[in-house]
Parts: C-alpha cells; structure tokens; sequence
C-alpha cells in the first residue's frame, strides 16, 4: 500500500507543471451593464480580467505589476490553502504589505487542491472595481471527470457606477449615511456582462463552474429546463445532488452537471437573481435579474421573455455530503464565539465581531507572528483591533458565529475547508451550546452563509500554520471585520515557509 502512494505522489509531482503569469495591473474603461462607462481594473489593457488555469500540483507564478498610478493592490486566492506559503495569501496588512503604484511583486505558490476558485484585490476596497477572476484547478484524478464532456466557467457580480473609494466614504460617514446601509448595486452581471450565450451541442453532459465574485449581494442561479447536479462546492467533492436552483453567496463556488437535450429546437434562458435580504431597500427601477442563453442554434431565436421565478426555493447547502465522507471533528478543543453586528463608532459606521472593530495593522500580523519570538502566543501582540485569538497546532476549533445583524451574511476562513456542523434559520438568536443533533458527515465549503439574526457553528482542524478568518461582510476592511484566528509558526517552520515576496 505504502509503495502504490508513494508511486501515485512521485507521478504527480513528474506530471506537475509550472503557469506563470505576467501582469500589469492597469486602468481600463468598461460599460458592463450598458448603463454607464467608468474606469475598472483590468489586467494587461483588458478586462474582464482573465482565468487563471493550473491542474493539481502545479507550481503557479503571477508577476504583479502595478501601474495603477494612484493606488494600491494585493491578489489574493480565494479558498487556497497556501499551506506552506502563507506569505502568498495576499491580504494587505495581515500577510503582506500593499503593492505601491510603480512597484512589484511575485505570487510563488504550489496548488495540491482541486477545484473551483477565484482570485481578487484584497486590499481595501478595491475588487468590486473590476479586479478580480476565476481560478480553476483541474484535476485528473476528479470523481466526476467521465460524467461530462466539456467546461463552462459562470462567474456572477454585483455591479456599481460609481469606483470603491467614493462609495465607502459615503457609507462610513453618519453624516452622509446616518441609518448605516451599504450601497445597493446598479445591476447584476454574469461573467462581467450580460446577456451572455453558452453554446451547447446536443446531449451532451457539461461541468457549470459557478463562481460569485460579488462584492455584497447573492444570487439566485436557476437553469430553464435544465436542473442541476451538485457535485462541488468551493473546492470539496461532494455526493451528487440535485437540485432545481441555488443560492451562491458572495465569494462561494459550486460545480454542476448539466445534461443539454437531445435536440436543437429550442434556446434557452438562464437567470441569476440578486437576493434583496441583504439591502435595506430596493431602488425603484433596479433589475435584479440577469439572464444568460443556452444556444443550441444561433439561427433560432432566443427566448422573448425574462426568465422569472415567482420564488426562489433554492436547495439548503446544509445538506450536502462530502464525497470523501469526513466524519464531524472532535471533540473540540478549543470554542471561539463571534458576535458580529454593525455599529457607529466615532462617528463612522462599522461591522465589529464581539463589540470590536478592525482597523488595519502597519506591520502586517504574519510578519508580528514571524518575528516576536514566543510573544507569538498572546494575543495582544497583534494589536486590539485584530481581535487576535491564538490557537494550537492540531487543536479542533469550533467557531460559534452568532449574526446579530438583520441581514444574512457570508464568512470565509482562509486556508481551511470548514465543517458547518449547525445552522439556524433567520431569527433564531444566538447558540445555545446544544449539541445533540449534529450531523456525522457535515457539508463542508471555505464560505458559508450565517442566516440574519440566527447563528452557525463551524469546526475545523488547526492544521495550517498562520491562517486568519474573515468575515465577508461588504466591500471593505474598514466595513468588514476580521477577526484572527491564528496557529503561530516556530521559527523553524518559518524558515522552511517561502520567503515574503519580491517587492520592488
């Protein structure tokens, strides 16, 4: 037995590749939506900006240069575990300084996951510009790869006239926004467009990759006559499941099979359909929809009416089952309890996870962590504004959200796959600690949604050194609160991790 890994691990890595990357991070100007041209971020002149493809076990390089002019970046990977290479995460001021206008920076980092990802601007504001794009990871060895004939990458956003900067100006000022609301989006967008045509050949089975790149909303994804199997959700294998429509929060991803008909006397609609739960109101004359074609002859004509859904019964996630079967973690050693919510603080309004809110650090926390020694254990090294709790190596950590706020919200935990071993519904209020009915396989996924004034409970290992959490709340840092959740390198580890990057 020890002979075959070691034969399937010594073909991987002669198999396994290097993809680089070389891009100039620059201004562009994009109408997306045919409402209003503006300046975006694109890549190399171009956007939307373009897919990065690996398969497992690539090493991938992106040279970042940015020629911005008037702001800062960083990248990061969205769901990557970057175990090993933690200075390559990307989020400015906790595992990297920004990169300046007119510098450099080289991303160096090997892919042993499979999956479907993304990679966006994590610094500040910034990505809901235009900065942003898929990431897919092939894999040879996929559970599914005889199921399907070809690919489809869907990405979905929510979509602004007006850049970053402004909009989170106005939104922290009380004066400008006293009742705290996030900006509503102008319109909804698939893959940074609309009206968008897949071509599909008939009876054929493809593989729909569905990424949310949004900044705030989430989206309903309904196929007209033609359901759906799930058979990943950001980056985990799960049991087939099927199911008619979905709910794909900001930053989540599901893979689904879908078989085209037998025949070509007909085009189709697609939709996906901003959910409104998050917004404090709904402008009059705002679309929520936007609608895609799945064309099986360009010379018939494509469907006259919007696709709508009088409702949106979308299948609960909670649900789903991992393919490798993972058996719920425990006992758990170590509980974290966040109590996240919105607050005005000073004069400008905050997200805060237990009464605190983030403010970024000078010194970025994994350069704090890799360079105090033993201090690394205590929490107050990190500053009281990281909300810094320190956990041990191998430790089960079991996080309690509770979402105090009236509005669902999605979290993300860098560099772990998470178990959702509990979820309410909306107006539970917060945990109780009871545990009795946990699953004994639960779903697992890297973003998952906390219902609005209900809880969910999380576990995982501690098994990547210097990982932080991050609670996707909206557009920015100084709106979303991060709260770390950090294991502490040793020294010797650190030196064995890849160097901080190429800044130049």
């Amino acid at each position: 037995m020890f002979s075959l890994i070691f034969l399937i691990t010594l073909a991987q890595m002669v198999m396994a590749g290097t993809v680089t990357y070389n891009w100039d991070i620059t201004w562009v100007m994009a109408n997306p939506d045919g409402a209003m041209m503006r300046p975006v971020i694109g890549i190399n002149g171009q956007w939307p900006c373009p897919a990065i493809n690996a398969n497992v076990g690539d090493r991938v390089l992106v040279n970042v240069n940015n020629r911005l002019g008037n702001e800062s970046t960083s990248l990061h990977f969205h769901g990557l575990f970057q175990q090993g290479s933690d200075t390559m995460d990307g989020p400015s001021g906790v595992t990297q300084c920004p990169i300046p206008p007119g510098s450099k920076f080289t991303y160096d980092f090997q892919i042993d996951q499979p999956g479907t990802y993304w990679y966006h601007s994590h610094n500040k504001g910034q990505y809901p510009d235009g900065l942003r794009g898929p990431l897919v990871v092939h894999d040879p060895a996929s559970p599914y790869k005889n199921q399907y004939s070809e690919e489809i990458v869907i990405t979905l956003s929510d979509w602004y006239h007006d850049q970053m900067p402004s909009l989170l100006n106005t939104y922290l000022s009380v004066a400008k926004n006293p009742d705290g609301a996030e900006p509503i989006p102008k319109s909804a967008l698939i893959n940074d467009s609309q009206n968008v045509k897949f071509h599909l050949t008939p009876g054929k089975t493809y593989l729909v990759r569905i990424i949310s790149i949004a900044a705030f909303a989430s989206h309903f994804v309904h196929f007209d006559k033609h359901p759906m199997k799930i058979v990943e959700i950001d980056g985990v294998y799960t049991e087939p499941q099927d199911a008619d429509t979905i709910l794909v929060t900001a930053a989540q991803r599901y893979s689904v099979l879908i078989q085209a008909h037998n025949n070509t006397q007909e085009n189709f609609a697609f939709l996906s359909s901003m959910n409104p739960e998050m917004f404090d109101s709904v402008p009059p004359g705002l679309n929520l929809n936007v609608s895609g074609f799945l064309v099986y002859d360009d010379k018939k004509a494509l469907p006259s009416t919007p696709l709508s859904l009088p409702t949106f019964n979308a299948y609960d996630d909670f649900g789903l089952v991992p393919q490798d079967h993972q058996a719920l973690l425990g006992p758990v050693d170590h509980t974290v309890t966040l109590n996240a919510d919105f607050t005005t603080i000073n004069g400008s309004n905050r997200a805060t996870m237990n009464e605190r809110t983030y403010l970024e650090q000078k010194v970025p926390t994994l350069y704090t962590a890799l360079s105090v020694g033993s201090d690394a254990q205590n929490p107050l090294v990190y500053g009281p504004n990281s909300n810094a709790f320190v956990v041990k190596s191998n430790e089960v950590v079991e996080i309690v959200l509770n979402n105090l706020d009236t509005g669902a919200h999605p979290f993300h935990l860098h560099g772990h796959q998470v178990q959702v071993v509990a979820r309410s519904g909306a107006g539970a209020g917060t945990y109780d600690g009871k545990s009795g009915s946990f699953p004994k396989v639960p779903m697992r996924r890297d973003t998952y949604l906390v219902n609005k004034n209900g809880y969910a409970v999380v576990r995982y290992k501690a098994d990547n050194p210097d990982k932080f959490s991050a609670c996707i709340i909206t557009d920015d840092r100084k709106l979303t609160n991060t709260t770390r959740v950090s294991v502490p390198l040793s020294y010797r580890m650190a030196r064995r991790s890849r160097p901080y990057g190429n800044v130049h």
